[in-house]
């Protein structure tokens, strides 16, 4: 039984990494936390996840466990002491600007992550990862009206970011 269960997560694992990542990538805006986000996400999963009983719904648990989990660390962020700008500077991976100004993708990212918080994760799990209204509602805990009117404000948003900067928004 205990093999079949290792099997039975890694399974879930292969069929939901890739979108939990972009989804905590689109969140978060960079690799490292989108990473320790999605593997926490399935830590949590591997020790509560036998309380769900609804198993079609696994999908909607692990993207609502995963966004819990980035607001959950972005409210204990907001409680530490900020650094100064140049430690900041100093631990800033280097970007190429002109390699990202030319990559389409690269560029909705960057558009992304500009719009306000609110607007973000509505618009990505629409957009990235093809979630429903119904199923958004239930991964933000937010009525269904509230996801519509979410995403029409964020594609207003992102349209405006992306008319006035479109290069290197």
């Amino acid at each position: 039984m205990i093999g079949n269960l290792s099997l039975d997560f890694q399974k879930l694992v292969d069929e939901h990494y890739s979108s939990l990542y972009r989804f905590a990538y689109s969140l978060a805006g960079n690799e490292h936390e989108a990473s320790d986000l999605t593997q926490h996400t399935f830590f949590i999963y591997a020790n509560k996840g036998s309380s769900l009983r609804d198993t079609t719904k696994v999908k909607s648990w692990l993207f609502t466990t995963l966004y819990r989990e980035f607001l959950r660390q972005r409210r204990s962020a907001q409680r530490t002491q900020p650094q100064d700008e140049e430690t900041l500077e100093l631990s800033a991976p280097v970007v190429n600007s002109d390699v990202m100004a030319t990559v389409d993708g690269a560029s909705a990212v960057a558009a992304l992550e500009q719009l306000e918080e609110s607007y973000r994760a509505p618009i990505a799990l629409f957009y990235l990862q093809d979630l429903s209204y119904k199923e958004i509602a239930d991964v933000l805990e937010v009525p269904i009206g509230t996801v519509m009117s979410r995403l029409s404000r964020g594609k207003a948003q992102l349209k405006k970011i992306l008319l006035e900067h479109p290069r290197t928004a």
